[in-house]
This record gives structure tokens, sequence and C-alpha cells, in this order.
């Protein structure tokens, strides 16, 4: 499955996965930008007719979920992203990401754990 969302229906889904089964009202006072109640509905309904959230009754309301879960989404756009800017190469990807930041001793440390289970994983 292909997962994509624009900026602000990215912000939402994060409110989504944080918070759990959220009303607008409480959409809308946790994102970052401050956004009208119907920009935040119409945001809302337009993840729903893609199918990432869904939503229950409640009272004159709805209460949003997120219907698809957040590792997946981060999965279908790590994809997407190695696909088109790094030539499908997840080595490209890796030495980007390791020469264009500072990376503390700690955060070195788990990076070389994370590849050694995976070598191992693989053999």
């Amino acid at each position: 499955m292909d997962i994509t969302f624009t900026d602000r229906e990215a912000g939402v889904m994060q409110v989504l996965w944080d918070c759990g089964p959220s009303v607008v009202a409480e959409v809308r006072a946790k994102l970052d930008d401050e956004l009208a109640y119907t920009t935040v509905l119409t945001v809302l309904r337009t993840l729903e007719t893609k199918g990432y959230v869904g939503h229950t009754e409640e009272g004159r309301g709805h209460r949003y979920f997120a219907a698809i879960e957040q590792q997946a989404a981060r999965k279908s756009a790590l994809a997407h992203l190695t696909s088109k800017l790094f030539k499908g190469s997840a080595e490209l990807l890796f030495a980007h990401l390791v020469s264009d930041r500072k990376l503390g001793a700690d955060e070195i440390a788990r990076m070389r754990k994370l590849l050694a289970d995976s070598a191992k994983d693989k053999s």
C-alpha cells in the first residue's frame, strides 16, 4: 500500500497516532499551526476518503481514529523517498544520513547495533 500525506495531513495523523481517537476540536488544539475548525474537519474527511482515518459517531459529532499504523506510513514514506531521491539505494540513503548529520556516540552505537542485528537476521 502506497501511503502519502501532505504536510498538513501528516500533522493531523501524528495527533491521532499520539493521542488516539479524537474529535475535531481536540485534533485542532494539538496541531502546531492555528487552523480553523473547518480546515481540520476537511483534512480529516480527506484522510477518511483516502482510507487512512475512520470515525465513530459521538453525540452530534464524530471521533476520528487512525485507520493505518504509523509504522506502515513510515515504511511507505521511506520506500518512496529511497526510490525517488536515492535511486532505490538504501546504502545511498544511509550514507547521506550519516554524512549530513552530526551524530552523537550513542546514536552511532545504536545504528551499529541495528546494522549488526540486520546482518545476523540475513545469515
